[in-house]
């Protein structure tokens, strides 16, 4: 797909430097053909590295002429990406509503912990705290271990970045047929929980779930979706949920079995 074709050519983004979600949500809206920018403190360390087709600028908001610069800036911009705790950009003289007299079409799209609003709103976290309170990471792990965090990718990437993401698609999309701009606000917590909502709303499925941590379906609890370190020393990935699947998988082992019952369970010794 050429620039000029892509759906968010034309698109001006302000992106404020930060860590992962903030740094994602830019790139994907790059990839996706829309023009970014983003701002990084004077003399700060760079740890972006999802920056491949952005432009970057280097501003002390602190100081009043690089706050004139920032608003030029967020008034010629379609999406301006926050993603500092709540307050800070308004401390700053450059929050919302500040902005939207000026540009009342802009799209501004926040990401935090755990919101603007709510009792939580002003608390500092992490990937591992957000994804903890969502629930999720009491199903992540093997059977009789400690919950296990999936690095970073849950809340700051999925929940965060990539919601942050489709928030803005959304509101551009709104913005198409109203002409007004809004605030996408994103709680890494709850886009945790909402991209996790198929594990919640399928716990009925007995054949999936009903079972303690490490002894289901999907978690490490079937030999036949589950990882193996092989004689080299290195791992393999093994997903044969079918029954078809699952009998070549056998015969390659070069091992025999009388009954296969494939994805509802397989009555051989583990491999």
């Amino acid at each position: 797909m050429t620039s000029s074709r892509a759906p968010l050519s034309g698109i001006r983004v302000l992106e404020f430097a930060g860590l992962a979600p903030g740094p994602f949500c830019g790139r994907i809206l790059s990839d996706w053909g829309a023009s970014v920018v983003r701002v990084d403190k004077p003399n700060d360390v760079d740890m972006d590295r999802l920056s491949a087709g952005k432009r970057s600028i280097i501003v002390d908001s602190k100081k009043p002429e690089g706050k004139q610069v920032l608003v030029k800036l967020a008034n010629v911009s379609d999406v301006l990406i926050d993603p500092f705790r709540p307050g800070v950009l308004e401390r700053l003289g450059l929050g919302p509503s500040e902005l939207h007299i000026s540009n009342p079409g802009l799209i501004y799209a926040r990401m935090s912990g755990y919101g603007q609003t709510g009792p939580y709103r002003s608390r500092a976290g992490h990937d591992i705290n957000y994804v903890a309170l969502s629930g999720m990471l009491s199903v992540l792990g093997h059977k009789e271990s400690r919950p296990c965090p999936p690095i970073n990718l849950l809340a700051d990437f999925a929940g965060g970045g990539l919601m942050t993401a489709f928030g803005v698609a959304m509101a551009l999309l709104h913005r198409n047929k109203t002409g007004e701009g809004q605030v996408v606000d994103c709680s890494l917590t709850e886009g945790a929980a909402y991209t996790s909502s198929w594990v919640y709303n399928a716990q009925d499925l007995s054949f999936v779930f009903g079972k303690p941590r490490g002894e289901n379906l999907l978690d490490s609890g079937s030999h036949f979706y589950d990882t193996f370190e092989t004689a080299d020393g290195r791992h393999m990935a093994v997903g044969a949920l079918e029954p078809q699947f699952y009998q070549q998988f056998i015969q390659k082992l070069g091992l025999e079995i009388e009954n296969v019952r494939g994805c509802k369970g397989a009555s051989v010794r583990r491999l």
